[in-house]
């Protein structure tokens, strides 16, 4: 029987609504709620003490992983710092409302507990593949940490698969997909064009393993995202006299929806559900806490001090949402362009509002500036992924990495198709594996969070003095721009 794409559109985005329902949200929400109880706040206490830890400036002890502490954070951040944070935020606040801005900002606060006690537990548990090399991730947590091993293989195997099929929906496609639809609307370059360029750039870069895909993203991350946060700042700076009435509106309407209706925000209706709904899940989607994949590049930081590295990882989720993600909703807000239309009458959605947005501020070249933002965003995702996507499948393969290779081809040829299908679904299929890898991966840490708790909070933040410093990470960049 042929199945045509509405009928398996409309499949799958009931598939969505069914995974992301209440149930969800009470899932992650409630374990990040319970954790940072549990810890007794300290995410939010020793944050200043993580984010120098994450920039240098506190030593740690080296270990047998492969990467630097802070390649293994920007390598986390090219997977979340990406188009969640431009284009997921636009259509956060259109499906929404301007309050589901609220709730991403809200998640990540609760969500740094989550990432601290699973990135740490990643460490923790890490074990060497078949070359010897060091690998983790829930998949190694379920399997190590679980007294019944059965429970623990079935839980890893799980956590694997739907990580696997993250790698190609959220990872790969959804981003190609934006780099290729912007590319043509900004500069007209054909969509086949650019899938075949970045299938052969992703091939290329991927062959290399963690080793390369360290060193691109710790020299690419820090310099894109100064580079768009500059950009936004410029967008609300034009538009500051709207600032006032777009956090106000921000605020109101994540209690009472209705009440932010009009004005800068358009015609935008919704429900206090739709409004947390859509917070959390993009919340999630922009900045992973709760799903477990980046404990899989956590796991490969050059440490054998796991709380520390649990520090570092969850500092991404602050950088990631509370700033670049809470700064883009206002420079939306501020701009208006939630009441601007297209040619036919409808509201601006997705990559046009975007565009639209730096374009009312910055003028043509505003669209160019934020054009080539989310093309450099979604390709460090896509690289980033790339490991992680790989790690996840060596663990179905038992751990053989043999067969590595032919995920690393198949990954770049998803790439090319994701420039040149029409993915209206992949939206609703990316948050359904988001969904089902949180699962497995929230199951694993509250089943541990007795033990990781007492560890975390037994484990001394020290206070940076000056012989702590030392040479920071950005004077290795300007080392690695030399060469």
């Amino acid at each position: 029987m042929f199945i045509n794409g509405t009928i398996l559109g409309n499949l799958i985005k009931e598939l969505d609504d069914l995974v992301w329902g209440p149930w969800m949200l009470a899932l992650l929400l409630g374990s990040g709620c319970y954790l940072m109880l549990r810890l007794k706040f300290l995410p939010l206490r020793n944050l200043k003490f993580a984010l120098k830890c994450a920039f240098g400036m506190e030593r740690g002890a080296g270990g047998s992983g492969k990467i630097s502490s802070f390649a293994a954070l920007t390598t986390e951040l090219a997977t979340t710092l990406g188009i969640g944070n431009i284009i997921g935020v636009a259509s956060a606040m259109v499906l929404g409302g301007p309050g589901a801005l609220f709730w991403m900002v809200a998640t990540s606060f609760v969500g740094m507990a989550t990432k601290l006690t699973e990135s740490m537990l990643s460490v923790k548990y890490r074990s060497k593949n078949d070359k010897g090399e060091t690998v983790g991730g829930p998949m190694y947590t379920c399997l190590r940490a679980f007294r019944r091993k059965e429970i623990g293989r079935f839980l890893g195997f799980a956590f694997a698969l739907f990580a696997v099929t993250a790698s190609f929906g959220m990872g790969n496609m959804t981003q190609s997909n934006s780099i290729a639809d912007t590319l043509w609307v900004s500069f007209r370059i054909p969509k086949a064009d650019t899938g075949l360029f970045l299938t052969i750039l992703t091939i290329l870069v991927v062959i290399g393993g963690i080793g390369v895909i360290g060193k691109v993203t710790q020299v690419l991350v820090p310099f894109m995202g100064l580079f768009y946060l500059l950009g936004t700042l410029a967008v609300i700076f034009v538009n500051w006299r709207s600032v006032p009435g777009a956090v106000a509106g921000i605020f109101s309407a994540a209690m009472n929806p209705q009440a932010a209706a009009g004005g800068i925000f358009g015609s935008i209706t919704v429900t206090a559900f739709q409004s947390l709904r859509w917070g959390v899940s993009r919340g999630i989607f922009s900045n992973e806490a709760g799903l477990g994949a980046s404990g899989i590049t956590t796991a490969a930081a050059d440490t054998e001090d796991c709380v520390r590295q649990g520090y570092i990882s969850m500092t991404g989720v602050f950088l990631d949402t509370a700033i670049v993600c809470t700064l883009t909703g206002l420079a939306f807000a501020a701009s208006g362009v939630f009441a601007a239309r297209d040619e036919a009458g409808m509201p601006l959605t997705g990559t046009a509002l975007t565009l639209e947005a730096f374009r009312t501020a910055l003028g043509e070249w505003g669209g160019s500036f934020v054009s080539v933002c989310i093309a450099l965003f979604a390709f460090a995702t896509i690289i980033g992924w790339a490991y992680q996507g790989e790690r996840a499948f060596e663990f179905l393969m038992g751990g053989k990495t043999k067969y590595n290779i032919w995920y690393r081809f198949a990954y770049g040829l998803v790439a090319f198709l994701g420039c040149v299908c029409p993915l209206e679904a992949v939206w609703n299929f990316s948050d359904i594996c988001n969904g089902l890898m949180a699962v497995p991966n929230l199951i694993c840490v509250l089943a541990l969070s007795g033990k990781a708790c007492r560890e975390i909070c037994a484990y001394p933040a020290p206070k940076a003095g000056k012989r702590e410093l030392h040479i920071s990470q950005f004077s290795f960049l300007r080392k690695e721009l030399r060469k």
